[in-house]
C-alpha cells in the first residue's frame, strides 16, 4: 500500500501569524457570526478585532469569512478551520491545566524506596492516603536495604526513601518520622515466651538472628551494641538481608531476634513477641531525599508523610 507523502512544514511566518490568541478571536466571530457581538464578548474594539482576523487570513492565505452579505458566513476554509481551532483551544487549556497541576505536585510520578521492616509500620497507611489525595500521581515502589537506598537516591533512580535508622550523607536530608520500641521475636516453644516481658540479659544464651547482613554499620550493629551494654556478645546463628526472612528463621526455632514493635502485626505461626524489661530500647525510621530535589511531587509526598507521622515521633526516653 502506497503511503501518503508527509505534508511539508509550514513557513515560520505562517506559524507566527496563526497564534492561539488569533484563533480565539476567530472562534468568537465564527460562533457569533457578527463582528460587533464578538468584539463585545472579547472586550476589544471592533476595528481591532477586524484587523486581527484579517492578519489571520493573510497568514493562512485564505478568507475565513464571507463578508459580502448582510450576515457574515464562514467560507469553506473557515468551516475547515472551525473544529480544528476548537480542538487546539481545548488542547491548550488542557496543557495549561496539566502544567499547573504538575507545578502543584498533583500529577506525575514518584519513585519510592523502602526497607522491608517499614511495611509493618507506617507505609501501608502512607501509601493509601497518598493515592487517595493524589490520584494522578503514580507511586512506583522499590524494596531495598539502606545502602542501596543511599545509592539510588544519589543516582536519582528514586526520589525518596524510608530507611532504618537513617542515611548519613551530606547531600541527603534524613528526617526521623517514627520511633518505636524494640521487642523480642522468639519461638513460641521457648520457655521465655511464657513471660509477659523479657530482660535482654536473659537472651545471652540464645542464638541471635540478625538483619540486615549489609550494609555495616547497620541495624544489626545496633542490636549488637545493645547486647554489649548488657554485658554479653550474642552467638550469631545467622545473618539475613531482610526482616521477613529473620522472622521465618525464628518460627522454625533457629534463634531469637530483636525487631521493631510494629513487626508484631505479622502474626507468623511459631513466633511469639514480647516487650523488653527495663529502659526502653528504640529503633527509628527515617524519610530521606536529596537536598537539592525541588520536585513539587516530592514536596507533597513528604508533607503528607510528616502530617501522618507527627504523632509517632516521640521524644527520646518518653
Amino acid at each position: 500500500m502506497k503511503r501518503s507523502p508527509k505534508p511539508e512544514p509550514l513557513p515560520r511566518a505562517v506559524l507566527s501569524g496563526v497564534d492561539v490568541r488569533r484563533l480565539r478571536y476567530f472562534l468568537a466571530v465564527a460562533e457569533e457570526l457578527h463582528f460587533g457581538r464578538a468584539a463585545e464578548r472579547l472586550y476589544i474594539a471592533q476595528p481591532a478585532l477586524s484587523r486581527q482576523i484579517a492578519s489571520l487570513e493573510n497568514a493562512i492565505g485564505a478568507l475565513l469569512f464571507d463578508r459580502s452579505r448582510s450576515v457574515i458566513q464562514l467560507t469553506p476554509a473557515g468551516e475547515a478551520l472551525l473544529p480544528r481551532a476548537r480542538d487546539i483551544q481545548a488542547r491548550v487549556a488542557d496543557a495549561v491545566r496539566v502544567a499547573r497541576r504538575a507545578a502543584e505536585g498533583l500529577v506525575g510520578v514518584i519513585q519510592v524506596g523502602f526497607v522491608g521492616s517499614a511495611t509493618f509500620s507506617i507505609l501501608p497507611g502512607v501509601f493509601n492516603a497518598y493515592r487517595e489525595q493524589y490520584p494522578e500521581v503514580e507511586l512506583v515502589l522499590h524494596a531495598m536495604n539502606t545502602a542501596e537506598l543511599r545509592v539510588a537516591l544519589r543516582d536519582r533512580s528514586i526520589d525518596v526513601a524510608f530507611a532504618r535508622p537513617g542515611i548519613q550523607d551530606p547531600d541527603i536530608v534524613s528526617e526521623v518520622v517514627q520511633r518505636e520500641p524494640l521487642i523480642v521475636a522468639l519461638p513460641d516453644t521457648d520457655v521465655l515466651a511464657e513471660q509477659s516481658h523479657i530482660a535482654l540479659a536473659d537472651l545471652a544464651v540464645r542464638p541471635f538472628i540478625l538483619y540486615p547482613r549489609q550494609p555495616r554499620p547497620s541495624f544489626a550493629d545496633h542490636v549488637l551494641d545493645l547486647c554489649r551494654t548488657e554485658g554479653f556478645t550474642p552467638e550469631i546463628a545467622q545473618e539475613t538481608l531482610e526482616i521477613q526472612t529473620a522472622l521465618s528463621l525464628v518460627s522454625v526455632g533457629a534463634g531469637v531476634s530483636l525487631v521493631p514493635e510494629s513487626t508484631s502485626e505479622a502474626q507468623l505461626h511459631g513466633v511469639a513477641y514480647r516487650p523488653l524489661l527495663g529502659q526502653e530500647r528504640e529503633t527509628q525510621l527515617s524519610l530521606a531525599y536529596l537536598r537539592d530535589n525541588r520536585s513539587s511531587v516530592l514536596g507533597g509526598f513528604c508533607a503528607l508523610v510528616r502530617e501522618r507521622t507527627r504523632s509517632q515521633i516521640r521524644p527520646r526516653g518518653s
